[in-house]
């Protein structure tokens, strides 16, 4: 085996050097139970109070917040953050602190602050659990210089009401536990002013900041979520059940992540099961809520999100549903990209595509929201690139969370995995790692987003990461197994192809890093491995028909493998049509490996075929009335790991229809420059909408024959450059002719007129 090493090798990072560390000083304390030294049990509520008195109305009033796992707050009995605090990870021993501008919220005189914190208490695929309940908080005042500050004076006692469910419980993926409320044992009027909690324990100092199970803390990279207040708009059905309970079912607009709110009235000590639809969603159990009721009418919010198309409420006999309702949290991003065209299949599969997006945006990009809530590398590649053309910039602050996430968990051998953060997975996945540090992962954000600075951070790790593959005797990648060599779902898949491809992908976006930051000492072994690389794989993988490696025998030819391979650079322009002929016979890739065959399809300037393509493999998910997107072709099945149904690794149509029917796609980071190439194929029309800033790329195409024509807005600070066939005028001169143009177009309003639809 021969091993090229870079020429200079480049010391991880210490953990906090990779996310920004914050200069803020800290005066408070983390305060807990007083009769709780030991580590704390799962699914621990504490109720938490303090008063705060203030001459005059403060000018400015900003609250520094952290929570083990999450908290609500109110100021004088009103809601002020709902779910505050992120799921504990970024680095295996930090934790998050929020930032909140209280200056509106406070006043002279009396404030009584209250705060409820959910303490997780175990591990799970998105959350590393500290061991131990805990809350911090830091008020500065500055009309009157004072500073509110976590310690002992503060009460805090456990929320009695809060309790655990009988089985079955959640699956081990997830960190959240299923919760009961018994209305019973509620501290009735805890949040407001007047409540007296003279009888409830002083705090406990448990640590100071930075120190403790909590360990250092991080100021939270992205916004508080998207609250929609309480809503009501359900369609709701009855069922009565054989044993005289009845089955309420309330449907929700679309899959959305959803806290359950219920107007009951009924005996006290009935209890009622709240749930989704898809309770079972990846065929594990997932999250589900318990209401025990007390005497007369009431109502009840609960807190632990849930996602799904429908609200289920069973309540037992002699219990009086009034209403049902929930409140609808999120990432806060608005979608504000958009595609149509005169196929409405492909206008759905667009919007499903958006909707799967959403639901599997929080405290970090994940996989589904239901079965474990993970941030997959592979998932987060695809899910960042849509996100580009789907919704406001602020979704790019959560890429860039996942970024730094990713290099910050990277192991002392190098090695790079993921979920993260997780305190229950620490398993390799060799070709979802080279995927996230490549061009479709940390390349691609920087030429979306400009971002040079988190390139600069990460690139140690990548580089770190890179020097654990070596070549072998025939000059190709070695094979890792890692902790799980985890391809695709399904059958069929040719691992050196995907391998060797996802490699080069990853050492021409490790050359363009290092360029970017002035590694250029690196670039020699770069670019001699990825030379390597491409001098024989066609020599030993080409058979004169198609790719294939020795190991795959006499299986058909592996469209995954035929399509990233192309998209790699590693075919020669002569063996093309050998190549779409594969790519439209064979059919093994599941949707996550799709996206890139048909990329392959699509850049090859297959569009129709590719269109095709799209429409026959997605047909079930289009028309199905579930409003997202699945994670195989089939729900519920084995064969897509479990088969969530709102798997957003499906949603590359997205991205797709987007960037290459309609031909809109960044040249010059921060799309300063950007390519416009319409090819519509069939289609006889299309509207798009690119969320660029300050003012968003729109484009309207319609064909004619052989020619497409339509109008382009160019928004300030960006440039359009047009390939040689595409003529350009200026929208409001329509008497003057369209005309070749070598220059870019400036902002404004163009008209353009493509010459062939073929090229």
């Amino acid at each position: 085996m021969t091993t090229f090493a870079v020429s200079t090798r480049v010391a991880p990072q210490p953990m906090q050097a990779v996310f920004p560390v914050s200069t803020a000083n800290w005066s408070s304390s983390w305060i807990g139970m007083p009769d709780d030294p030991t580590p704390s049990a799962p699914n621990t509520w504490l109720a938490c109070r303090r008063t705060l008195e203030l001459q005059q109305t403060p000018r400015r009033a900003v609250a520094r917040i952290a929570a083990d796992s999450k908290y609500w707050l109110y100021i004088n009995g009103k809601l002020v953050v709902f779910e505050g605090a992120l799921k504990r990870g970024p680095t295996p021993e930090g934790t998050w602190y929020d930032v909140v501008d209280l200056t509106h919220r406070i006043g002279k005189g009396s404030n009584t602050i209250a705060v409820l914190v959910w303490h997780f208490g175990k591990e799970g695929y998105c959350h590393k659990n500290s061991g131990k309940a805990g809350f911090l908080f830091e008020l500065d005042v500055d009309a009157s210089g004072s500073t509110l500050r976590s310690d002992s004076r503060w009460r805090v006692t456990r929320h009695p009401a809060y309790l655990d469910t009988g089985g079955p419980q959640p699956n081990y993926r997830l960190p959240e536990s299923n919760i009961r409320f018994d209305a019973r044992r509620d501290l009735a009027g805890w949040l407001e002013p007047d409540f007296d909690d003279a009888d409830w324990p002083h705090a406990a100092v448990l640590s100071n900041p930075h120190e403790g199970p909590w360990g250092r803390l991080y100021e939270r990279p992205i916004p508080q979520w998207h609250d929609s207040g309480l809503r009501h708009d359900l369609d709701v059905e009855r069922q009565q059940m054989p044993d005289g309970s009845s089955l309420f079912i309330g449907r929700l607009p679309y899959n959305a992540q959803v806290t359950p709110w219920i107007d009951v009235e009924g005996p006290a000590g009935s209890l009622i099961d709240i749930r989704m639809d898809n309770y079972v969603g990846g065929s594990e159990p997932n999250l589900r809520a318990e209401y025990v009721t007390r005497e007369g009418r009431q109502t009840y919010e609960s807190l632990g999100w849930m996602n799904g198309h429908a609200i289920h409420v069973l309540v037992p006999e002699g219990v009086t549903v009034h209403a049902l309702g929930y409140r609808e949290t999120g990432y806060a991003t608005q979608q504000t990209g958009s595609f149509s065209c005169d196929d409405t299949r492909l206008n759905t599969l667009w919007q499903k595509s958006a909707r799967t997006l959403y639901v599997n945006l929080r405290d970090t990009m994940f996989d589904s929201p239901d079965r474990e809530r993970a941030q997959w590398w592979g998932d987060t590649v695809l899910e960042m690139t849509q996100g580009f053309y789907g919704f406001d910039r602020r979704i790019d602050r959560l890429t860039r969370k996942a970024i730094l996430e990713l290099a910050a968990w990277q192991k002392p051998d190098g090695v790079l995995y993921s979920p993260i953060p997780a305190g229950n997975y620490s398993d390799e996945l060799p070709q979802q790692m080279l995927a996230s540090v490549g061009w479709y992962g940390f390349w691609s954000y920087y030429l979306f987003t400009g971002d040079a600075d988190t390139i600069a951070r990460v690139y140690p790790s990548v580089s770190q990461y890179m020097q654990l593959w070596s070549l072998d005797a025939d000059g190709l990648v070695a094979h890792r197994d890692g902790g799980w060599p985890w391809a695709d779902w399904g059958d069929n898949i040719d691992t050196p192809l995907l391998d060797n491809a996802w490699y080069a992908l990853a050492l021409r976006a490790q050359a363009k890093m290092a360029q970017l930051i002035g590694q250029h000492e690196d670039l020699p072994a770069i670019e001699h491995r990825l030379k390597s690389v491409a001098t024989n794989f066609e020599r030993v993988f080409w058979d004169g028909t198609g790719l294939r490696s020795a190991d795959h025998g006499d299986n058909p030819y592996d469209d995954r493998g035929q399509a990233l391979a192309y998209l790699a650079g590693l075919t020669r322009p002569e063996h093309q049509p050998a190549l779409l002929a594969i790519l439209q016979a064979e059919q093994w890739a599941s949707p996550y490996m799709e996206k890139y065959v048909l990329e392959a399809m699509l850049r090859m300037g297959a569009i129709d075929a590719a269109l095709d393509r799209m429409r026959q493999r997605y047909d079930e998910m289009i028309v199905s009335p579930i409003t997202t997107l699945w994670e195989g072709w089939e729900l519920n099945t084995a064969k897509y790991g479990g088969g969530t149904y709102n798997h957003a690794w499906s949603g590359g149509p997205m991205e797709l229809l987007s960037r290459y029917v309609a031909g809109i796609e960044p040249i010059e980071p921060n799309w300063r420059r950007f390519g416009v190439n319409p090819r519509l194929g069939s289609l006889l029309h299309l509207s798009v909408t690119v969320p660029t800033e300050p003012e968003p790329i729109h484009l309207v195409a319609r064909r004619e024959d052989r020619q497409v024509s339509g109008t382009l807005t160019v928004p300030e600070g960006h440039e359009a450059v047009l390939p040689p066939h595409v003529h350009a005028g200026v929208a409001d001169k329509p008497s003057q002719p369209c005309r070749q143009t070598t220059a870019p177009l400036p902002p404004g309003t163009w008209r353009f007129l493509c010459m062939t639809t073929d090229a």
